[in-house]
């Protein structure tokens, strides 16, 4: 039983180091356009932000680097997961951060979903 709890341990251990490894690349958000699908660390200053109450699935949107409506890459944190940011709209506003995850894009534009706070890091 010992051993399948160490073993259990482990595994859990290892898969964190190696989420945190993949997330370790620290790129510039005019930097993320070139780095779709992968896991990496983009920084930059929040430009504008906006809460997107009406619209579906309720967003709250981190532009970095330029304020929308062209932004150079953009933090999204669905409604079902804001409220463990509390107000992040007012919170990052104007602030250096990182976010560590999976770039991806809308409409062309590289972004990064943050469903949780310890992906953002104020700088």
């Amino acid at each position: 039983m010992r051993s399948a709890l160490k073993i259990a341990l482990a595994i859990a251990l290892a898969g964190s180091l190696l989420s945190v490894a993949l997330a370790q690349k620290r790129i510039s958000a005019a930097e993320a356009k070139d780095h779709f699908g992968e896991n990496a660390t983009v920084c930059g200053e929040v430009a504008s932000t906006k809460y997107a109450d009406s619209s579906k699935g309720q967003p709250t949107f981190l532009n970095l680097d330029k304020p929308y409506p062209n932004p150079i890459f953009n933090v999204v944190i669905w409604g079902n997961n804001r409220s463990k940011f509390e107000t992040p709209e007012d919170s990052y506003k104007g602030k250096k951060i990182c976010v560590s995850g999976k770039i991806t894009a809308y409409d062309g534009t590289p972004e990064i979903i943050a469903d949780d706070p310890k992906q953002i890091r104020i700088e």
